[in-house]
């Protein structure tokens, strides 16, 4: 009886689960994807997939300000950079352009540009000595210590008496 109890359950309820996030038909012509600011060029990459059989116009913008418009084709996917300065974040949106209706938002996101400061890139700056060595250090000196305690009771442990 416990078994036939999932299987009922099935019958009864035919929906299946979606995982999150929802799939949203809002009849966008295009999506949008951000990825991660490039530390070399401080640029993020925006990648626009066409949905639809025709031509799709679109306008990116970084913190309300064009960076990229044109056409995207039928079904392509294009990639346009949008410059994020060094330790800032940036709004990156995306809008789709048609002739009979105002500009609607397509899809944002934020992006922040956390690469490191300065010219060497490739070079850590110098932060003090490494931990392991006065890990080593410390245990060394710590054994010494113990080792100069057990020498001293040693010495006086056991006494005879007069």
């Amino acid at each position: 009886m416990l078994a036939a109890l999932p299987v009922c359950a099935v019958l009864l309820f035919p929906q299946s689960a979606q995982a999150w996030p929802w799939h949203e038909d809002h009849d966008d012509p295009f999506t949008m994807t951000v990825d991660d600011v490039h530390c070399r060029s401080g640029r993020a990459h925006v990648t626009l997939h066409n949905l639809t059989e025709q031509a799709a116009r679109f306008d990116v913008q970084a913190d309300g300000v064009s960076v990229a418009n044109g056409s995207i084709p039928a079904h392509k996917t294009i990639v346009k950079q949008v410059p994020v300065p060094k330790g800032s974040t940036a709004d990156v949106e995306a809008y789709s352009l048609a002739d009979s209706q105002r500009n609607t938002l397509v899809d944002s996101s934020r992006v922040k540009n956390d690469c490191p400061w300065g010219h060497h890139l490739d070079n850590l700056p110098f932060t003090g000595p490494p931990a392991d060595l006065m890990g080593k250090l410390a245990t060394a000196g710590g054994l010494i210590v113990v080792g100069g305690i057990l020498w001293w009771y040693g010495s006086i442990w056991p006494r005879s008496t007069p």
